[in-house]
């Protein structure tokens, strides 16, 4: 992905911001006692204060660094900063509080102003598929399908591009959905148990732990969230949300 940053000194009004764009294989969700969602923790992430030498200065001054997201890849990967080093101990001690993540996720709220709009006719296209859909439920109503009409699930279903054209591996929504889980059990980064958890179908994922697989569903994967001892979401891996291609039924003559 691909951020716009502005870095601005807090203690110089006149000295001028410096604007770059940053590339970026993670976003990082920070956590803090405020901290119970995923989305706070990354929303805290796109400002943070810096310290740097200031030319208007001659001296280390405390920087104000802002970003906004500019372009989104299809897979999107989120680090939850679970890890600080405890001097008193000399470990890398563990934050297990819990915080929840979702299934689906919308990253909307972390994009620019440019890229929102860029996003609209994508997004579009999921709120046309829902109407679409309530319109049909509506009218079938009370009514049996026709014989010879496939159900929803045998149909050979088909989709919209999730990436913008001439942009490969970028997501044209922001929509996603959650794909697999790398989750940490343990107190410290140097000791633990890591697992992994990979989607295979709709409530239905893999439960990876060394040579050993079994079968989980959403409930078990939501679990993973913090807050003891058990196994704790460490990085999440997002795929891209697919739009169906809607496809009018067609009616059969009695």
């Amino acid at each position: 992905g691909e951020s716009a940053t502005s870095l601005k000194c807090s203690e110089v009004e006149t000295e001028a911001a410096t604007e770059s764009v940053e590339r970026w294989t993670q976003l990082r969700c920070h956590i803090n006692t405020e901290v119970r969602y995923m989305q706070l923790g990354l929303t805290m992430g796109l400002k943070e204060n810096i310290e740097k030498t200031s030319p208007t200065l001659g001296r280390n001054a405390v920087y104000v660094k802002t970003s906004l997201v500019k372009r989104l890849p299809s897979y999107l990967t989120i680090n939850f900063i679970r890890f600080f080093y405890k001097e008193k101990e000399s470990i890398n001690a563990k934050i297990l509080k819990d915080v929840k993540f979702p299934l689906e996720y919308d990253a909307y709220e972390l994009c620019s102003p440019e890229l929102k709009e860029k996003l609209a006719p994508g997004r579009d296209q999921f709120e046309d598929l829902r109407q679409k859909k309530i319109e049909r439920e509506l009218g079938l109503e009370n009514k049996k399908l026709k014989k010879g009409e496939k159900q929803e699930d045998e149909k050979e279903r088909k989709y919209h591009p999730h990436s913008f054209e001439g942009d490969i591996g970028s997501s044209n929504s922001g929509y996603y959905e959650l794909q697999a889980v790398l989750t940490h059990q343990g107190r410290s980064s140097s000791s633990g148990h890591y697992v992994g958890w990979i989607k295979h179908k709709e409530n239905q994922w893999i439960k990876c732990d060394d040579d050993k697989l079994s079968l989980v569903t959403d409930e078990e994967i939501l679990k993973l969230s913090g807050g003891g001892d058990w196994h704790v979401a460490y990085t999440l891996l997002y795929g891209p949300k697919r739009c169906e291609v809607w496809e009018e039924p067609v009616e059969q003559e009695q």
